[in-house]
């Protein structure tokens, strides 16, 4: 086997990247735990949990080595450090608290900058009635997403939910309180086995994560375990909202044309844009 191996950013721990190898070394060993070469501070690279990286210097004995390259994002998270995004879940509670609009719709476009799939996962659909779950579900498809409605007591909503997840990285964020913790749990049952020997030795009745991890999910695919990522962040220039909105670019891709290559889609004189749709009056509002 010849260096450098090919291998994915599990977690960061202290100053240590523990990696994963896409295939086992010769003693069967996939995860080596690894410090970074110095070459890479001095480019400037920083690297993060999901980062693609080339391993080099491997003790199998030990399981330690040194990550010495590190290949182009196809994009990344900032709050969290996050690489190579491939779904972000927007996760708001049907009930408990109630869900509001105007925060789904927020927490779905500081997802949409991700530039990964986002997924509408409304928890909590034991709490409300069928056809308000539905009215919800066709109402998100308006706004350009498939959504799913899950519970605790309904093993079919998470399996299809499991089905969607089962290639590449995906990451929760959402409101607190809105059933974050117990949708990873549920995803990822050895999570919930570990969180609870932590909590049984501290006295701790809640999981709290400190660092970002990403973990296998049973159906295939990796979750990233998170800290914070509950507060929506929208771009700061109003140029790069629009293509932020499904409704937009499915309008834009389906062949509407403007007069103006850089149209804003407002009072433009021959803007071909459709306005009839829900959230126009919330695009017109954070285009100032």
């Amino acid at each position: 086997m010849l260096e450098p191996f090919a291998a994915q950013v599990m977690a960061l721990e202290a100053n240590y990247l523990r990696v994963r190898l896409d295939h086992p070394g010769p003693d069967g060993r996939r995860l080596l735990l690894c410090t970074r070469r110095a070459r890479l501070a001095h480019g400037g690279l920083k690297v993060m949990v999901g980062d693609r990286v080339g391993v080099e210097g491997c003790d199998w004995i030990e399981g330690r080595a040194a990550v010495g390259s590190l290949e182009p994002r196809r994009n990344q998270l900032q709050r969290p450090a996050l690489a190579n995004v491939d779904q972000v879940l927007v996760v708001m509670a049907l009930a408990q608290p109630a869900i509001d609009p105007e925060s789904l719709s927020r927490f779905l476009l500081s997802a949409e900058t991700a530039g990964a799939e986002v997924i509408p996962v409304l928890s909590k659909a034991d709490l409300v009635s069928d056809q308000q779950q539905q009215q919800w579900l066709d109402r998100l498809v308006g706004w350009g997403y498939q959504a799913l409605a899950i519970s605790r007591h309904d093993p079919a909503g998470l399996a299809a939910l499991e089905d969607r997840l089962s290639r590449g990285v995906a990451v929760l964020c959402g409101p607190s309180g809105v059933g974050k913790s117990s949708l990873l749990n549920a995803l990822v049952p050895e999570l919930q086995l570990r969180t609870a020997a932590v909590s049984g030795k501290l006295q701790r009745g809640r999981h709290t994560t400190r660092h970002v991890e990403l973990h296998d999910l049973p159906a295939g695919g990796l979750l990233a375990d998170t800290p914070g990522f509950n507060r929506p962040e929208l771009p700061a220039d109003p140029e790069l909202v629009a293509q932020l909105f499904p409704e937009i670019r499915q309008q834009l891709e389906a062949g509407v044309r403007c007069r103006f290559r850089n149209c804003r889609h407002l009072q433009e004189p021959g803007c071909g844009l459709q306005r009839q749709w829900e959230r126009y009056p919330s695009y017109v509002e954070l285009m100032g």
